[in-house]
């Protein structure tokens, strides 16, 4: 185990990593009992007791934790240690320096920064990353200034725009690691100290660089394109696809691999923003082109042009698939799994568009590249006696093809590939070359094409990213460049890579040791110089005078040199004459050298350097290729004579000829110098890549591959270097904080620094373990492990000494309370024994009397039983007999009425299907002739000449009517005279009947009856019985027929309450539909409003962006006579006419929103087709066009106008195009709307009744309103006819359009005339140029109501025009006004009243508002389009007022929401123990300054409270604003809380939660609760929460998945994975609770994004109430004389 331990650390001396923590035991003996452990570390002998848990090498993991079963005591020979898996080992032990490492506490598991654990080691190192990368997610890590970045294989939702914005802006010892937030550190050190900048990336192949670059330049493009990418920053990231295209490949350990260096500048201007970068590429691997190893493939390009040979365009390169061209097959696959190649073509020749390439040159390139793939199908044959020739056929397709497309000479290329011109005594010999030389000189063709062509590339595309928008001032630098390489088999390749490793991390030690010493002297204090390990003896070897590159140069320019003779020269020199450390010869081989880099010791190959280093290309195929018809093919090749450049693109003062003979070695000398040169003027910044597994699987972490990694790049080194001085560094504050109970004297953060000084020379004996300085006091390595070891110990001693005292308190108590019971005990006992003694005298008397009754009783239920029994029986005999006669009856009298009931119920049964088909049949022909009576009264209620013609033909009919009723009348008088006549005669009829009634009547008296015999009486029995029967049978009827209609009248209620029941619900359903669907427009009108409105912000952008331009463009000195006029002034110029366009951004135009926006540029009007047709220049036409000076702009070149113009109008036509999209899908959701209202509405035929109805009165209604106009104005024609007033030379035509002008006039009084003249001075009084303190103590709306009562008076003295135009020139000034106060909170929300009040205003004087309400007469001005600006001018203001909110929020949420400590000592002691140390520069806060707390929050949102209250400004407008300032507040907060690390703990939860709960109180005072503006706080009020809440038991687990509902999945796993523990008697959450809270996430619907960041820019849709103002009047108007519109006149 020794052995491996060894193996391990072959770092020599110099790695030694002094960190580690002391013991607190004994203080005095700290210097005596401290050694060195195994791997460098200095520990203390006190801490290797029983239980402790240590580091032990492993073959496989590297390192393993083990547990210590026994006390160390020195002169041991070995330890007994127990492993995790339960094995006991014995650890050998040489020297107490053997000591195995110590483990860190588990509070500093998972860190952010590795230079925060107390024992910083490699194996320290290695189990953070791995926890770090496999239980948290976390693929960043810091290591002081370097930022470890770890390739996860898989895409991580952690790139988007909302975590930009959560990095932008931040301190990185702040957030959570990320490569965002080293490109936010260099940015920002980059406006702020004004130098340049350079992210130095590296790592192995496959380890993710590409893509941390790309990231990094991603970042940069939306920060300096303030969030919107411009042309620039566009073609900054189109850069990206075209260089992976041509510079990447598949290899075996990376899909997409970066075959070369690159570093990319990226320019900024003066204020931040991109505007230019440059790239240099270093060692292109050349070789690939011709050559590739198994399963890997040649650069993306080829397979790409392979897999888009069936466009039509790529025909003409006759290109075949992969598999069949040499130069794509060898490495045996040629498809990249997950990868589509024709898409990605198609993605490159987008980037070289946007890069300005024309396909012209697209196809050039295409057609160079695809003859390099035919030129390695070219097949060279032997000739000769010895082969020492060689030809290529004449009928060789592919040299014809390669030929072809290159534009050169076939014979001429056959040739010289095939032979080579010798210079011999000043004669010119043409020598035949071998096959092999001749295949050689075919490979290093293609390999100089692509080299040259990938220059141009590169020349291309540093052209199209050159600055146009003036001088950068600084720049950032990224640099993607190779990691230390070491293979089977090194070549030249890995010898320059692994030598531009050496020369980057001596730059590297070098920085890290200058940021140590720049905080020392900040700090002032005495330090000594730090050793490191310096690798320049290795540079020395390599790049020195005699070096490797040296000689290698020396050898090229032999002429029979080679590589073994070149080998043979360095053993000579570095092993015989001058033994270099640094250098040795393997004992096996004399072709190859080992060199002993600062990574590793790597074995080179001598074979092909020579041939490598001169990449030898003859002259004859270069003149070749000079000459060729193509323009590109012959653009490359002369470039090198006009404009010598390298690979890394320097400058070289060789002479042209010979630029292609320059040794690669020398020419990456250069390149590489001039980086070196480069990075040491900026400020660095590291990123180092590691490759987890050569696998390429997910989250896969190989510890031997991850250690060789971290052993190469340095990061230990950083460690190793930082641990040397004071590696421990505290303020004073923070010192105090955690340390105050070991503290003296009295406690005061006032005075900690003084507290500090006086005790912690009683505490460290040893001044050397310590250093005072300015802000911070410094420990040596395991100095805060002592003093957490006194801490812990004085802790404990308090608690011992309070359990004490607590103790013997609980037992003086639990005393007396057991004196009490005693006694309590004692009385309750004799008291027990008197009771039981009574109890039993109670008891024999009670027996006695109980027996005497019991006997009674059995005797008595004896009796009782016999005589029941009897009695029972008899009962049931009787019973039997009984119930068997009634059996026997009612199954007689059921067979008699089951026959009677069956034979009615078929009777019944055929009457009313009879009865039911006939009443059928005639609703069916009543229904049909109703249907018809029905659409023929609608055909004649709607049409209007009907009722015309009713209304003529009315008089008619009355007289008709008139007639027929006095004819009625006759023929009633005469019927009732015949009435009368028919009644008398009934009468005497009746007399005389009654006179013979009684004269029988008196007969029958006179005589006797007749005797009745006895078959009469006998007869009349019975008929008297059989009607009796009759009777009974009738009664017996009416019985079942009213049992029958009871159970009918039961089932018809049945049906009714059925019925009933369906119409119910029937109803709901149709509701529930009519809910659902406006619902769904709701919603989509919600998103068609936020994205219009969204919409409109960038319209407002890029007209801002646009006057910008203009400003700029208006910077140079104005000439003598010509003077620009002042803003202002040029706002009260006199409005257009009716006939030209309005000149504002509200231009008349068609209904649509989209077109009302539509600026000149968009639409050619009369004005530009005057420029088309007029005579100027087009510059003069440009300048015109965009009301620039001719004068001014003398020195400007028409393209920068053309681009500012051509930008302007791209960005409106687009808007234009959305706006017209957005408008056509809201018109087909509205109309799919209706259709579905009127399907769910159409089910029942009384709605469609009730429809018809309506639309019928709604039609009545407009005819008769139509009809009322009509009349009112023949009523005034004929007043005024009979008055004389109309002259009698007008027409018909202009009377009937003055009249309702004049009739508005006389209707309308308290109006303010304005005249004509006067306009222009009254917005100017008015609104442009109006001060700011006077505008504020107007009353609330009184410019708009100015406004609108000059604007009715101009409408109503028959001059539409005139109002439309005054109305477009108030609307402008006001939009003039909001730009000017863009800052103002009080005036943007006077604007915003005053453009609210004005809308509302004309909206209820339109024709449509007015015809609903007959008090108002409507406006006769069509200003409609006009309502829409004012719309949209409010809209533009809400955003305002907003913004500058926002503005002023941004930067205090986070500390005052979340670092501010309002309620304070809460958080006294819970600083960390492992405190990050904080970035060079980047020192405490000045003392000056005062940190945020929640009163500046509430102290700005009442300021915007005050501004929208002063205003009188609707409550649901207000509730809206602070919604979306709470949103904006809570998704801050939330971001910063999910990416910082520090503050997701128990105490920080407590503090958070008090802070929304002042906000909430805040809100609630106000009362603008209402609108939704706490429910947008949820989400953090539930994080706080989960800070708090137990989170150990699956209760706890089920709690917080029940509590947490308005959190993602992803938030609330984060938040546990980032809990902190704030004291020690708190515990980190393991994994297990958080994959069982994963577990219960899955099965809840979440109805939350699937996103970890909320969306900082989300912004809700603004409703504005429409309020109908009250009735204005002019003298009710207070207008103050400030105003100076005294010249108004009322009317």
């Amino acid at each position: 185990m020794r052995g491996q331990s060894a193996d391990l650390h072959q770092l020599d001396g110099r790695r030694r990593i002094p960190a580690g923590s002391l013991s607190a035991a004994s203080v005095s003996a700290v210097t005596s009992k401290q050694v060195f452990c195994c791997d460098g570390n200095m520990a203390s002998l006190e801490f290797y007791s029983k239980g402790e848990r240590v580091w032990v090498p492993d073959p496989e993991a590297v390192w393993v934790p083990a547990e210590l079963l026994q006390d160390y005591r020195p002169g041991e020979k070995q330890l007994l240690l127990r492993l995790m898996n339960g094995h006991e080992v014995q650890y050998p032990l040489r020297s107490p320096s053997d000591l195995p490492p110590l483990r860190n506490p588990d509070i500093l598991e998972a860190e952010n920064d590795l230079t925060a654990l107390s024992f910083l080691h490699e194996p320290a190192v290695l189990h953070n990353l791995r926890v770090r990368f496999l239980d948290y997610s976390s693929i960043y890590t810091y290591c002081g200034i370097v930022l470890v970045a770890i390739n996860p294989y898989e895409s991580l939702p952690i790139y988007g725009e909302e975590v930009m914005d959560a990095y932008s802006g931040q301190d990185m010892t702040d957030m959570e690691p990320h490569i965002f937030s080293v490109a936010e550190e260099a940015y920002r050190t980059m406006t702020r100290e004004e130098r340049n900048q350079s992210v130095i990336i590296s790592g192995e192949s496959g380890s993710g660089k590409t893509v941390s670059a790309k990231f990094t330049m991603r970042y940069f493009a939306v920060v300096g394109g303030a969030s919107q990418q411009t042309s620039v920053e566009e073609r900054v990231l189109s850069s990206n696809p075209i260089m992976e295209s041509i510079g990447n490949a598949k290899t075996t350990r990376n899909d997409n691999s970066s075959r070369f260096g690159k570093y990319i500048e990226i320019g900024f201007g003066k204020n931040g923003d991109i505007i230019g970068a440059n790239m240099r590429t270093y060692l292109l691997e050349k070789s690939r082109v011709v050559f590739q190893a198994s399963a890997e493939r040649n650069y993306h390009i080829f397979y790409q042009l392979c897999a888009s040979r069936d466009l039509p365009e790529m025909r003409a390169l006759q290109l075949d698939a992969a598999e069949r061209f040499f130069y794509t097959n060898q490495g045996g696959d040629t498809r990249v799994c997950g990868a589509d190649d024709r898409s990605d073509l198609e993605r490159t020749r987008n980037a070289f568009t946007v890069l300005g390439v024309q396909p012209e040159q697209q196809m050039e390139l295409f057609r160079i590249l695809s003859g390099v793939l035919h030129l390695g199908n070219v097949r060279v044959q032997s000739s000769g006696r010895s082969s020492d020739r060689s030809f290529i056929e004449v009928e060789d397709r592919s040299l014809a093809i390669f030929s072809k497309l290159l534009g050169v000479e076939g014979a001429q290329i056959s040739h010289w590939l095939c032979h080579r011109r010798l210079a011999v005594g000043g004669e010119m010999l043409v020598k035949p070359m071998s096959a092999q030389q001749a295949v050689a000189a075919r490979d290093a063709l293609a390999k100089h094409v692509y080299g040259q062509l990938f220059a141009w590339t590169v020349h291309r595309l540093n052209a199209a990213l050159r600055s146009q928008r003036g001088k950068v001032k600084s720049f950032i630098g990224v640099l993607d460049i190779y990691g230390f390489e070491t293979f089977e088999r090194n070549s030249f390749e890995q010898f320059c890579i692994n030598y531009a490793n050496e020369k980057l991390q001596q730059q590297f030690n070098r920085h890290v040791f200058l940021l140590e010493q720049e905080e020392y002297i900040r700090e002032e204090l005495a330090w000594t110089r730090i050793e490191f390990s310096d690798n320049q003896l290795c540079i020395n070897l390599m790049e020195g005078q005699l070096g490797v590159f040296d000689l290698l140069d020396e050898e090229c320019r032999m002429p029979k040199g080679s590589d073994d003779s070149w080998v043979q020269k360095l053993y000579d020199q570095h092993l015989s004459s001058k033994p270099h450390p640094h250098f040795s010869k393997p004992r096996t081989s004399n072709s190859a050298f080992v060199i002993l880099h600062f990574a590793d010791t790597v074995r080179y190959e001598g074979q092909g350097f020579l041939e490598k280093n001169r990449d030898t290309v003859f002259d004859e195929l270069i003149n070749v290729l000079k000459a060729s018809q193509s323009e590109l093919v012959a653009e490359l090749f002369q470039l090198q004579e006009v404009s010598p450049l390298t690979q890394g693109g320097s400058r070289l003062g060789r002479k042209a000829t010979r630029e292609h003979k320059l040794t690669v070695g020398f020419q990456f000398r250069q390149s590489l110098q001039m980086l070196m040169d480069t990075l040491n003027s900026t400020t660095p910044h590291y990123v180092r890549c590691i490759k987890p597994n050569d696998l390429k699987e997910p989250f896969t972490f190989d510890p031997k591959r991850t250690v060789q990694q971290l052993r190469a790049c340095g990061v230990l080194e950083t460690i190793r270097i930082s641990a040397q001085g004071y590696p421990s560094r505290w303020t004073y504050e923070e010192f105090f904080s955690r340390y105050r109970v070991l503290l003296l004297g009295p406690q005061n953060l006032q005075r900690a620094q003084a507290s500090c000084r006086e005790t912690l020379p009683q505490l460290i004996p040893d001044p050397d373990q310590y250093c005072f300085g300015k802000t911070k006091v410094f420990f040596r390595a395991g100095q805060v492990a002592l003093l957490e070891r006194l801490r812990a110990e004085r802790l404990r001693a308090a608690a011992v000494i309070i359990q004490s005292r607590a103790k013997g308190w609980l037992q003086r108590i639990r005393y007396t309370r057991i004196l009490r019971a005693a006694a309590t005990i004692q009385r309750y006992c004799r008291g027990s024994r008197a009771r039981r003694h009574a109890r039993l005298l109670r008891h024999g008397k009670a027996a006695l009397v109980f027996q005497k009754n019991y006997r009674m009783v059995v005797v008595r239920q004896l009796f009782l039983m016999i005589r029941q029994a009897t009695l029972t029986i008899q009962a049931f005999s009787r019973g039997t007999l009984a119930r068997r006669r009634h059996r026997q009856m009612v199954a007689e009298r059921n067979a008699v009425l089951l026959q009677a009931r069956v034979r009615g119920w078929l009777a019944r049964r055929s009457f009313r299907r009879v009865r039911a088909a006939v009443v059928y049949m005639q609703c069916c022909v009543r229904r049909r002739a109703a249907r018809r009576e029905l659409l023929k009264l609608k055909k004649e209620a709607r049409s209007v000449e009907r009722f015309r013609e009713l209304n003529k033909g009315m008089e008619v009919k009355v007289m008709q009517l008139q007639l027929r009723a006095d004819q009625q009348a006759k023929e009633n008088s005469s019927l009732r005279e015949t009435l009368a006549a028919y009644r008398g005669a009934a009468e005497a009829e009746l007399l005389a009947l009654r006179a013979t009634v009684q004269k029988l009547e008196s007969q029958k008296q006179e005589k006797p009856p007749p005797p009745i015999s006895d078959k009469e009486v006998d007869d009349r029995k019975r008929a008297e019985e059989k009607t009796a029967q009759e009777i009974l049978c009738l009664k017996h009827e009416v019985e079942i027929l009213q049992r029958e209609k009871e159970q009918v009248s039961s089932e018809k209620e049945d049906l009714s309450a059925r019925l009933l029941q369906l119409q119910q619900t029937q109803a709901e359903c149709v509701q529930q539909a009519v809910m659902k669907a406006s619902e769904a427009l709701q919603a989509e009108l919600d998103e068609e409003k936020t994205k219009y409105q969204g919409l409109l912000r960038d319209f407002t952008r890029l007209e801002q962006r646009y006057d910008n331009l203009k400003e700029m463009s208006l910077l140079p000195e104005t000439p003598k006579g010509h003077r620009r006029s002042d803003s202002t002034q040029s706002l009260s110029l006199e409005p257009p006419s009716p006939s030209s366009p309005l000149q504002s951004p509200f231009q008349p135009a068609p209904p649509s929103p989209e077109e009302a926006r539509r600026v000149s540029v968009t639409s050619p009007g009369p004005e530009r087709r005057s420029l088309v047709w007029s005579s100027e220049s087009p510059k003069d036409q440009l300048m015109e066009k965009m009301d620039v000076a001719k004068d001014q702009v003398v020195k400007m070149s028409a393209e920068d106008l053309e681009h500012a113009y051509d930008t302007v109008r791209v960005a409106n036509r687009f808007l234009e195009r959305q706006l017209r999209k957005q408008q056509s899908q809201q018109e087909e959701g509205l109309e799919a709307v209706r259709r579905r209202l009127h399907q769910a509405v159409s089910g029942s035929a009384q709605a469609e009744d009730l429809q018809d109805l309506l639309e019928a009165r709604e039609q009545e209604c407009v005819r008769l309103r139509r009809e009322l106009k009509e009349l009112k104005s023949t009523v005034s024609l004929r007043r005024l006819l009979t008055a004389g007033e109309l002259p009698p030379v007008r027409t018909r035509q202009s009377l009937c359009s003055e009249i309702p002008r004049c009739t508005k006039a006389a209707a309308v009084p308290g109006l303010l005339e304005c005249r004509k003249r006067d306009e222009n001075k009254l917005i100017k009084n008015l609104i442009t140029d109006i001060r700011a303190e006077g505008a504020l103590s107007l009353p609330p709306g009184l410019p708009a109501s100015v406004l609108f009562l000059c604007l009715r008076q101009a409408d109503c003295s028959g001059d539409p025009a005139r109002a439309r135009s005054f109305c477009g020139a108030a609307v402008t000034a006001m939009k003039a006004a909001l730009k000017k106060h863009q800052q103002d909170v009080k005036m943007t929300a006077l604007w915003l009243k005053n453009a609210c009040l004005l809308h509302d205003l004309l909206k209820q004087h339109s024709p449509k508002q007015s015809s609903a309400s007959e008090k108002e007469l409507p406006l006769s001005a069509d200003l409609r389009d006009l309502g829409r600006g004012l719309s949209d001018l409010c809209i533009q203001a809400f955003q305002q007022l907003l913004s500058i909110t926002e503005a002023r929020l941004q930067n205090i949420i986070v500390p005052a929401l979340l670092e501010s400590e309002t309620i304070t000592g809460l958080s006294g002691s819970v600083v960390k123990m492992g405190v990050s140390r904080k970035r060079a520069g980047s020192g405490p806060r000045p003392a000056g300054s005062e940190a945020p707390t929640m009163a500046s929050v509430l102290r700005e949102l009442g300021v915007l409270h005050a501004a929208l209250t002063q205003q009188a400004l609707p409550l649901s407008l207000m509730e809206q604003a602070f919604q979306q300032l709470t949103y904006l507040i809570c998704a801050s907060a939330i971001n910063s809380l999910l990416l910082r690390k520090d503050m997701c703990c128990w105490s920080r939860g407590i503090q958070i939660r008090y802070n929304v709960s002042l906000l909430e109180e805040w809100l609630r005072s106000r009362g603008v609760m209402a609108g939704g503006a706490v429910a947008t706080l949820e989400p953090l009020i539930q994080a706080a929460q989960l800070l708090q809440v137990g989170k150990k038991t699956p209760a706890d687990a089920q709690a917080i998945v029940q509590t947490c509902s308005a959190l993602s999945s992803q938030q609330i796993v984060k938040i546990l994975m980032l809990y902190t523990p704030s004291s020690d008697l708190d515990e980190r959450v393991t994994l297990n609770f958080i994959r069982t809270v994963q577990a219960l996430l899955k099965s809840r619907c979440d109805h939350q994004p699937p996103q970890l960041l909320m969306d900082v820019r989300k912004v809700f849709p603004v409703r504005f109430p429409y309020l109908p103002p009250p009735a204005l009047h002019a003298a009710e108007l207070v207008i103050p004389d400030s105003l100076k519109i005294s010249f108004l006149r009322r009317a």
